[in-house]
Parts: C-alpha cells; structure tokens; sequence
C-alpha cells in the first residue's frame, strides 16, 4: 500500500482538473507545409513517416515492468499498462470499470449463505501470451494468488486481494499455501470467493476483474498453479511451496534483463529494453486480440525516451521525440503554444487532469493537529492568486478531492457550489479562527498583542506536545508549522513567497519553518518511517505534493481509520481520526459498505455528504488543478486523451496515415 500511495504521490502527477476548462479535441492548427518535387505544397501529414512514435516520459524508466509488485514507477507503469492489457474487466473513457469481451465470456455473482459471495468467471478459448503460449484461466489465477504470498508481504505489496479473499490473509502471512477462495474450475473458468466483510460492497463486482500473468515467466520453469478441491496454491514441479520475495524479485530481473524476455498480453510487446540508456522499445504484439471494443494498434513501434524538464522542448524541435503526453506546467504549455502558432509541426490535445495539486497536513503533531489552524492556512493563501502565476492560465481552484470528470461531480456541481466552503483569502477571517480556538497567548502565557508568536494552552487537551514549552504551570504550544518540500519543486517555491514568507502569515502570529530536501525524505516524513523502514517520531505538520486518480471509483474506506493496522500500513496518512458518526471514517466506510451495488442515488447522498465532511475537517489544501496538454505531431491522427483515458488507451485509436 505504502508503495501505491507512494505512486500516487510522486511529483509527475501534479494534477488538474475541470474547474479551469473543458475536454477538447486535438487542434491541428499551424501543421507546416511540405514541398513535393514539382513545387507543389503537400499537407504535412502526407510527408513519409516510419510508424513509430518516440514517446518523451518525465521520469526515468528503471525496468520494473512488474504492475507496482516489485517498483512502481510512473513511466513503468506506463509500460506494464501497455503491454499487460487483457483484464477480464477494464476502465472505459469515463474511468468506469466495464466487461472485456475480448478477453471474458461471462462472469456470474452467488450471493452464499455465510454472506460471502463467489464470482465465477469463464475466459474465451484461444488467447495467447506474445510468445505464442496459451493463456488459460491458471494464469488469471495465478496474477491473484502471487498477491496472496509472503513474496508480496516481503515486497511491501498491498492490495484488495489479500483482505478480501477467502483464504487470502491465511496465505499472505505464509501460514498455509492456499487461498481457499481461489478455485481453478476448468481450463478457461475460475472462481473466487470474497468475505462476508467485503462482498456487499459498492464496487463489488469489480472483484472479476482480473489480469493473466504467467507463472513460468514470472517465477521460471516448473512453477504452476493446482487446485486440491480446499484451494488454489502456487506450486514447483507439482508440490504446493510458500513464495517468498527473494524468489519472485531474482527471477523477474533474469527474465526482464534478456531482450525480448518479457511474457505479456497486451496491445504491445517490450522488444529492447537497455538498461544503460533507460529507453525501451516496444512493438505491436500479432497476438493481440483487441481491446474491450475490439480495437488493436496501428502505430508498429514505440520507443520510450527520458524528456528532461529543461531539455523537452528542445528535444521536440530537433527529432529526438515525437510525443509528450502530459503538460502540466502553465509556462511548459505556453511554450508549446508558441511552437505550433510558430510553425512548428504539432498539435495540443487538451484534457482535464484527474487531481490536483496539494498541501497535505499531517494532524499528529503541531498546530495542524486543530482544525482551525488548517482553516487559518487556507485562509492566510490566496489560491486565485497562486493557481493564476503557477498554471500561467491552464489552471483552476476547487475545494474539495473530487476529479470533474466522475459523474457524481457532475451531478452534484450545484450543490457543492452552493455548500463548500472556499476558504477564499480573508486575513481577518483567518486571525479571527485562531482567537476562537485558544491561539491568543504569547511566549510567556500572557495576552498576545500582535507581536511575535501566537501560543496556545494545551495543558489539559490530549494531544501531542511535541515542540511545546512549559512556562508557569502551563504547556504552551507555539503557532510553529514545520513544514517538508522537496529540492527544485516549483510549486515549492511559490509557497515559500505566497505563504510561509507572507506578511500576512508574519503579522498574525504564524510562523511556517521550511525544510528542503528529497522525495524519500518526504516519503519519511508522510509515514513516519526511514528509508530502511525504522519508525520515526512525527515531526512535520505539512508537506506539499499532488494526488491523483486512476479511475471514476471512488473508495476512502479505511483512509480515515484509528485501526494501529491501517495506521502503520500508511493508509490514513493525514493521521486524522475522525470517528464520530458523520465523520470521515464513518462516512467513508458507510459510502460504500452501506450501498449495495448499482444504488447510485445510495452512493451519491453519502458521497455528497462525505465531501462536505471533508470540506469542514479540511485534512488539505487543493491548490490547483491544472488542464494538461498531450504533445502530438501533426503526422498522427485519430489520438485523443482526456481525463481516465491515457497514452496507453488513446494510443490504440491513433495512426500514422503517411507511414511507409
């Protein structure tokens, strides 16, 4: 889980969304002309191309082509999507989960006696790994049950599996090697078995959807799945073994370092990969059989090349990519508009990000621990202001973690304009928070006047006073935010001047203390952990990051428990317990434990709720959302992205008209 989060923290995913534009179609305008051997013009996109696009990425790919098992780099990721794409269900356009009938024949739910549910899933016959190898319901079974080990356990890898499975916790801890509610049926149907716990669950039906991994490419020869009739278990030359991390990481790397070595079903095959230059090549896989509209790749080859941020454009100009698919930096997007209306031979798609930038507090320690405090921050910021100089005009303000591409956005703009707070800039409004809360003593428990720190009297409350001072009697807590950035964020910067340098944040008594250093260092302090994974007091009250979404599903159960389990597992990493009934933990869990599928009105009421619960308790700041730009060359046609729908999805329906 931690490695999830991790993911979906990191600075390439400085998301944006609608707030400040629409989805639009790719603009072609400016496409240079070409001259023939006559003289005559010809349009740009008859010109001759190879069929191949050479795809810029912000960060570097390592070779863990693993789908976050081992490492989950975002440009990884990227590959794995496009190589790994036979889900039994897959997100559409609208980041909806839906059936693949390319890939599954039918899938059925029994509700048991006991409250579990069992969902039986029947793939089609004649799907075929890139290799050529037969893809069998073993192998969905297996991408399951490699979760359910103490090889994930070991790789700090957390998913819904191993909670939810029958079976599944019994396996992961390595007290047996079976999950009991995984069944292999026949060659092309398997079943699985969910616990009472989480088979009413709103998005329940997703647990059928499931990806094929191969055993013997992952693990080596001799490695299968078998059923005993009490379970499924991983097995080596026919007898069931306990996997253990050492063994899935050493024989991934010994697959994954041969060329071509790479087993996987998806639109594309990885057929280079060099580890000196981080560039992979990945061409079309003949035994693709289409994706859940049936739509195979026309675009033979991609290459994947590092796009450094001061060296992008550039690299653009001169050859060494084609494609860049997500700006969100408002000055980058400039600079690209200036190139098309330049001449230059490209086209901006424009598309909402699905997330936003951050200011995430941690309420363990510090002054964030009040909600006043964190009111006072959004208030002491002037959002307007700083969404206008960071996103240069691509970019927007809203209140609250939402992406306006999920639906119950759209059916609920009205009400959350009409019922969220703004926390628009009000120094007053923000001064008069902090009066209300206590925070009206100075150094020496007397009155503050306005001069120097504001302090509070924490003597009786049960909070963390780590940073306090004792003066006569009574435990003083400074109004002192300590606050972690990473090196070289722009983001970072414009914090710095806007809020923790302001004169407003001086004069009413704050002081925000910055420190600067990497993205681990940020990491440690989000979890509380060092890079070796040792526990660390709580120090800091504030770090500032981005955050994400992959799909429409919108699940923050757990994100708000007080259970040490989840604690420690990193999931309720703004350490903000709200258990009350209409608090976050409370609404979170009733969201989608209380809704039976497919009672949207259910899950809206309780969505909507939950969002102004958040609004009020205000565990962050949302300080842009940007519209981001894919750089397309004007030779390519057909490619359109949007919010849940990426490189790897668009690129399918994109061609090369002129290639030869």
């Amino acid at each position: 889980m931690k490695k999830l989060i991790a993911l979906l923290l990191a600075g390439v995913m400085v998301l944006g969304m609608a707030a400040c534009g629409s989805e639009t179609k790719p603009d072609a305008t400016n496409a240079p002309a070409a001259s023939t051997p006559d003289g005559t013009a010809t349009p740009a996109n008859m010109e001759k191309h190879e069929n191949k696009i050479v795809l810029g990425s912000s960060t570097e790919l390592t070779g863990d082509f693993s789908g976050g098992l081992i490492t989950n780099g975002g440009t990884d990721m990227l590959v794995d999507k496009l190589v790994n794409d036979y889900g039994t269900m897959v997100q559409n356009r609208e980041g909806v989960y839906v059936d693949n009938p390319s890939v599954m024949k039918e899938w059925k739910r029994t509700d048991n006696e006991d409250g579990s549910a069992t969902y039986t899933v029947t793939i089609n016959e004649g799907l075929k790994y890139n290799n050529g190898d037969p893809i069998t319901a073993a192998d969905f079974i297996f991408s399951e049950m490699i979760r359910c080990t103490p090889a994930a356990a070991g790789l700090k890898f957390k998913s819904a599996t191993q909670d939810s499975l029958v079976g599944a916790e019994a396996s992961y801890a390595g007290e047996t090697p079976y999950v009991s509610g995984l069944h292999l049926i026949d060659d092309y149907t398997f079943s699985l078995t969910i616990v009472p716990k989480y088979a009413q669950y709103y998005y329940a039906d997703t647990y059928a959807a499931v990806k094929p991994w191969s055993p013997v490419f992952w693990l080596g020869e001799g490695y299968g799945v078998a059923d005993n009739g009490e379970g499924v278990c991983i097995t080596k030359d026919g007898e069931p073994v306990i996997l253990q991390s050492a063994d899935v990481e050493k024989n991934f790397r010994e697959a994954m370092s041969a060329t071509n070595g790479f087993v996987s079903a998806g639109p594309y095959q990885i057929t280079k990969w060099d580890p000196a230059t981080a560039q992979a090549t990945l061409d079309i896989n003949p035994n693709y059989v289409g994706n859940f509209e049936g739509q195979k790749p026309s675009i033979q080859t991609i290459v994947i090349v590092r796009a450094e941020k001061a060296t992008w454009s550039d690299m653009l100009k001169t050859g060494g990519m084609d494609m860049y698919p997500e700006l969100t930096d408002g000055d980058d997007i400039n600079t690209i508009m200036d190139m098309i209306e330049a001449g230059e031979p490209f086209q901006a798609v424009k598309y909402d990000r699905a997330g936003y930038g951050k200011l995430h507090f941690l309420c363990d320690v510090g002054p964030t621990q009040f909600t006043e405090v964190r009111h006072a921050i959004a208030q002491l910021l002037n959002r307007e202001e700083f969404v206008q100089t960071f996103c240069q005009g691509w970019g927007g303000v809203l209140n609250a973690p939402y992406a306006t591409a999920m639906q119950m956005y759209k059916d609920s703009k009205d009400f959350l304009a009409d019922n969220l707070n703004a926390y628009t800039y009000d120094v007053d409004a923000a001064n008069a928070e902090l009066d209300a809360n206590g925070w009206n003593l100075n150094a020496d428990g007397g009155a503050w006047d306005g001069n120097g720190l504001r302090h509070k009297d924490v003597t009786d409350l049960d909070v963390n006073k780590e940073g306090c001072v004792e003066v006569g009697g009574k435990t003083l807590m400074p109004l002192r935010i300590q606050w972690y950035c990473t090196d070289g964020n722009p983001v970072s910067d414009l914090l710095s001047i806007m809020l923790a340098e302001a004169d407003a944040v001086k004069k009413s008594g704050m002081e925000i203390v910055k420190t600067v250093g990497d993205f681990n260092g940020l990491l440690s302090a989000i979890y509380h952990e060092d890079p070796d994974g040792n526990k660390i007091p709580a120090e800091y009250g504030m770090v500032n990051l981005a955050t994400g979404y992959n799909s429409s599903m919108y699940d923050y159960a757990f994100n708000w428990s007080n259970d040490p389990k989840y604690v420690d597992m990193g999931v309720n990493d703004h350490y903000l317990f709200d258990m009350d009934k209409g608090g976050l933990d409370d609404l979170s869990m009733r969201m989608v434990y209380d809704v039976k599928p497919g009672d949207y009105e259910g899950y809206l009421d309780l969505w909507q709720q939950y969002i102004l619960r958040w609004n009020q308790m205000l565990p962050e700041i949302p300080l842009y959302s940007n519209i981001c730009v894919a750089v397309v060359p004007t030779w390519v046609e057909g490619y359109e992205q949007s919010s849940f729908w990426g490189f790897d999805r668009a690129i399918l329906y994109a061609s090369i008209p002129s290639a030869q």
